[in-house]
């Protein structure tokens, strides 16, 4: 007799039903972690309930990603903005004009919101994800002024969120923005749903987003096997074997939260000698069920159907090919800046950064960026909430000029 379908609890609230090979599946899990809500995740292929339940809710069919919430709502192959309006997330602004639009929601659009907000400027922001932007993801700051025990990541970005709702700032999420012009003494920035809001002055604070290693294999395997997140995919492993690429800060960081849940955790380095602190060193040393592997180049993912068959690497000292078969993989190896859709008048350094003058303001007039997506910032939230700072000062004397 077949067990009865899992039903939402009060931690995991959401059930989403899918395969590994599910490319729209992928993209709902990810839209979900993006936004920090919790959910369990069912594949249906390896669960006899799960299928019949999505085939009872699909009338015979076996559609996925079948979405439950906990009232009873179901969505089926739903795509972004339907997940957003089911979830309650404000995507349309008020108004059509304001003095300031930001575009990203992380610590240097936040706080440059807070800064404009108590002047009296008009301020709307449009984050793609989640307020607070990918600090948010971060298991635990330490080095953040004022927090001497440290605080989580989710916590920190949320106070930050609730901090400039209470001085009046609009914000909109899960609102991605394809396009900024300008039109007479306005600009203009269009968002993916094709809505169109003007400004005096825009800051771009849209940050940056985990590097790929472009290898063949890696995109497949995205969102079902390879993951960016350990907040929000650490908790798929429990009792399994893992395996992190990236021997920097993030790396140990992030491994040591993932070996929380799983049973084993292998970091590998491509470089002779790890670049994390000697502290996160100690602490990776320190814990049972966790190695590191240096000077190996991983070279390719084997795939099935969605599911991690092998992960090949060289091992560049002696040249030796290497077959590892982890149950899952995260990547830490840098970041990339989220420019690619900014126009040709803003100037940006060979790596894709934001090129902007000592106001912090870019080769389009009334246009500035600060934290992570600007050239030459030192990619630190503490950094960037001080860039933001900095460029709501210059933003205001820019509106005084007009």
């Amino acid at each position: 007799m077949t067990a009865p379908a899992p039903l939402p609890t009060e931690s995991a609230p959401i059930i989403v039903y899918g395969t590994p090979w599910c490319p729209d599946c992928r993209r709902s899990k990810q839209f979900l972690g993006e936004h920090r809500i919790p959910y369990t995740y069912i594949d249906i292929e390896e669960d006899a309930a799960a299928m019949a339940e999505v085939e009872r809710i699909n009338n015979g069919m076996r559609s996925v990603p079948t979405i439950v919430f906990p009232d009873g709502r179901v969505l089926v192959e739903p795509g972004n903005e339907e997940l957003a309006r089911t979830l309650g997330l404000v995507s349309t602004a008020k108004q059509t004009f304001y003095e300031l639009i930001i575009i990203g929601g992380g610590p240097a659009g936040l706080t440059t919101s807070i800064y404009a907000a108590r002047e009296g400027i008009s301020t709307l922001i449009i984050e793609r994800g989640v307020a607070g932007g990918q600090v948010g993801n971060t298991q635990f700051i330490e080095n953040y002024p004022g927090f001497d025990e440290g605080i989580s990541g989710a916590e920190f970005a949320q106070r930050l969120t609730n901090q400039a709702r209470r001085f009046g700032v609009e914000l909109l999420q899960a609102t991605g923005v394809q396009g900024l012009r300008r039109i007479g003494q306005y600009l203009c920035v269009t968002t993916s749903s094709g809505a169109e809001y003007s400004a005096q002055a825009v800051l771009i604070a849209t940050g940056s987003r985990y590097r790929r290693l472009m290898v063949p294999g890696e995109r497949e395997l995205i969102g079902s096997a390879i993951h960016f997140c350990a907040v929000c995919d650490a908790a798929f492993y429990r009792d399994k074997d893992v395996l992190v690429i990236g021997g920097g800060n993030s790396g140990f960081q992030e491994s040591l939260f993932i070996k929380q849940f799983a049973r084993h955790v292998t970091i590998v380095e491509f470089l002779p000698e790890v670049k994390a602190s000697r502290l996160l060193q100690e602490a990776v040393a320190k814990q049972p069920g966790m190695d590191v592997v240096t000077n190996h180049a991983v070279q390719s993912f084997t795939a099935q159907r969605g599911k991690l068959l092998g992960v090949d690497v060289i091992d560049r000292a002696t040249g030796e090919a290497k077959t590892w078969t982890p149950d899952g993989v995260f990547i830490f190896i840098g970041l990339d800046p989220n420019s690619d859709w900014l126009p040709p008048e803003i100037e940006r350094d060979k790596y894709g950064f934001v090129q902007t003058d000592l106001n912090l303001e870019t080769a389009m007039p009334g246009v500035f960026a600060a934290g992570d997506v600007r050239s030459g910032s030192t990619k630190q939230a503490a950094a960037a909430a001080g860039e933001g700072a900095t460029a709501a000062l210059m933003i205001r004397e820019y509106l005084r000029s007009q």
